[in-house]
């Protein structure tokens, strides 16, 4: 039970000292609904629920979480009873303004560290849901050692915090805003990034400066629904247009005259189009937020605005939404580990130690810091990863210290393992469980089904301080890992491809062993994979796949225009078997064109009635001319009609052994 009387006074001096509150509500379900209840009678505001039950008149789900960004709300729950999405948390903390309560429902708190997270299916790579007590034991910590949450535990009485002695809150953001408007307002042409946590006015800042603007202003974000704060400051001095929208109508229907084109959230939106987007007007201002809760935040900083040397970058440290000193951002910064790495350099020498997920318990300082030195360096890191190296299975780490303070941080997790039967049907494209990223993507796209049935080992992060790059970091805990890679048959690695990157994995002793067809939204790069064989089966399958990779080149290449690859010597298959299962997988099977397209080149060389295969492949007529011409709806069935030529084609030279290859791929359907 808890004095009505009193919450309300406590509500009111949140208010006043510009702080938001975090309650933990733990018990059984319908115990939990029942607080909330009594919550939302007692203190009147908007109450947004985020959860995947919604209650109530404003609800959102965790997957439309990024819809509130750039929204505000007076007081909200979150509902991890059944799961714990921590991205959608932070975002949902950002919208609070000050004098809010977050209501955060968790399951019964002794039984929390052992109940099965539903949010786990996002980042385990496990199908099922797995309990995380890592994650959650760190949180009960913090929790309990953090005398300004409040908490609100079944069977118990309410603990709620003594307020902070604490002047009454005059927020003071607006002088800084108002320097930053004044100087984007009397700008050059040019293109601005303004960089900021969340609640420190950036979407407020660009719709003052659209509204003042004496020109035109253009406004464009990944969900115009985020852009709400925006176009209130605006008013009717600005338009929405979605990105993709915007780059799709051509420059005589675009609207003319536009001074400004304000790009809201600019971190959620892929690095190419940014790029693309940037051109369009003479003055730009991206917004996006500095925390990696959104997905981007220090990785934008990084990599994008680094290829942007013209840009200026400007910053708000003061928060307009609700004090500096508030307990839940400081919280929350501790629990997502939202603060930037230490990593300046010492004269002491180097050393290497491996932690493990129980370290983040036992001397938390340590993985906590490879954390952080991960996301300072990685574009897209987020909470979800800080999930994943607490309390996913197999996972492994190495970590580079200079005295105390960590100066390199290598991340793996465990692949392969697969039974033959599954392996086949992923080859032909039939399955596609959970995880084994490079060990699936061999067997799906380059035709290598044993690779997933191998023991491998994929590094997912790498990440050195600035400092101290180039000083052979690096490798030395590539090398470390590969001599505690006991029963290992190889590592692998996949990675946006730049020169750069793949002269490092090259010194680290790999080899490549696929291409992409086609560049990554995310990232603008092709994904390239590498492999570090270990056993003499992982010698075996790096031979087989760089010669395959190299004889597929001149295929691959003509959509990797800006790459040269230092591949060996093509050779001519090892057997005719190997082309005729590449075939018959596209064939009878599901594997994708774009991984068949090397056989299918050579097919379509042969003396056979081909039209539509020979149209795409030696008249390089795109999907929609292919379907004009033989009268077709769409990529969908142009796609069953090539896998029809390519079974003709089949049967008119073999047809034994196409019979033997189409109950084969049947069987693996079965």
């Amino acid at each position: 039970m808890f004095d009505s009387a009193h919450l309300i006074t406590h509500t009111a001096t949140l208010q006043r000292q510009g702080f938001r509150q975090l309650l933990i509500v733990s018990g059984d379900p319908a115990w939990c609904l029942e607080q909330t209840v009594r919550w939302r009678a007692l203190l009147p505001g908007d109450w947004m629920w985020l959860g995947d039950m919604p209650q109530g008149q404003v609800h959102c789900t965790f997957r439309a979480a990024r819809t509130l960004l750039g929204r505000e709300f007076l007081h909200a729950v979150f509902d991890a009873r059944e799961g714990f999405n921590a991205d959608a948390l932070a975002i949902l903390a950002g919208t609070l303004q000050a004098g809010s309560w977050l209501l955060l429902l968790v399951p019964e708190w002794q039984q929390w560290p052992s109940q099965a997270d539903a949010d786990s299916r996002r980042w385990s790579e496990v199908s099922i849901p797995i309990s995380t007590p890592n994650f959650v034991r760190r949180w009960q910590q913090l929790l309990l050692q953090d005398r300004q949450a409040a908490l609100l535990l079944q069977h118990h009485p309410l603990r709620l915090p003594v307020p902070e002695v604490a002047p009454q809150w005059q927020p003071d953001a607006v002088s800084q805003q108002q320097a930053l408007l004044e100087t984007l307002l009397t700008s050059r042409p040019g293109i601005f990034v303004l960089i900021a946590p969340r609640g420190r006015g950036k979407s407020a800042l660009a719709g003052s400066l659209a509204a003042r603007w004496p020109g035109r202003s253009l406004i464009t974000a990944p969900a115009k629904i985020s852009t709400g704060v925006l176009a209130k400051f605006a008013g009717d001095n600005a338009e929405f247009i979605a990105p993709d929208r915007l780059l799709a109508i051509s420059a005589a229907q675009r609207p003319k005259n536009i001074d400004w084109l304000m790009i809201d959230e600019a971190a959620a939106i892929p690095a190419p189009l940014l790029h693309q987007l940037v051109r369009l007007a003479p003055r730009v201002l991206l917004t996006t937020t500095s925390q990696g809760y959104e997905g981007t935040g220090r990785g934008f900083l990084l990599k994008f605005c680094a290829s942007l040397p013209e840009a200026t970058v400007l910053t708000l440290e003061q928060p307009l939404r609700w004090s500096a000193d508030d307990p839940l951002e400081r919280f929350l910064d501790r629990a997502l580990l939202f603060g930037e790495a230490e990593t300046a350099s010492q004269k002491a020498g180097i050393r290497y130690c491996f932690p493990c997920q129980a370290d983040w318990l036992h001397r938390p300082a340590l993985p906590e810091s490879m954390y952080q030195l991960l996301a300072s360096a990685h574009y897209r890191t987020s909470p979800l990863d800080l999930r994943r190296m607490m309390d996913a299975p197999g996972m492994h780490f190495s970590a580079a210290l200079q005295g105390e303070t960590v100066q390199g941080a290598l991340w793996l997790v465990d692949e392969g393992g697969l039974e033959e039967t599954l392996a086949q049907a992923v080859w032909a494209g039939l399955r596609r469980p959970a995880g084994n990223l490079v060990a699936q993507s061999l067997a799906a796209h380059s035709g290598f089904p044993e690779a997933a049935q191998m023991r491998s080992r994929r590094i997912c992060r790498i990440a050195i301080a600035p400092l101290l790059r180039r000083g052979g970091i690096g490798r030395e805990m590539v090398r470390q890992s590969v001599n505690r890679a006991m029963g290992v048959d190889f590592l692998s690695v996949s990675f946006g491809y730049t020169a750069s990157l793949w002269r490092f994995w090259q010194a680290c002793g790999f080899s490549l062993v696929r291409f992409g067809s086609k560049a990554e939204a995310s990232s603008g790069c092709y994904t390239a994979m590498a492999i570090l064989p270990l056993s003499v089966q992982g010698h075996a399958l790096v031979n087989r796949a760089s010669q395959r990779l190299a004889r597929d080149w001149p295929w691959l290449q003509p959509t990797s225009v800006d790459v040269s690859l230092d591949l060996p010597a093509p050779r001519e298959p090892d057997s005719d078997e190997d082309e005729w299962r590449e075939l018959a997988g596209f064939a009878w099977g599901q594997r994708p064109f774009e991984a068949s397209v090397a056989a299918l080149g050579r097919l379509v060389g042969q003396p056979l009635d081909l039209p539509l295969l020979q149209g795409a492949l030696l008249q390089n007529l795109s999907v929609s001319e292919l379907c004009q011409q033989f009268a077709l709806p769409g990529r969908k069935a142009l796609l069953a009609r090539w896998r029809q030529e390519t079974q003709r084609a089949l049967q008119t030279m073999d047809a034994t052994r196409s019979a033997y290859w189409q109950d084969f791929i049947r069987a693996l359907n079965g």
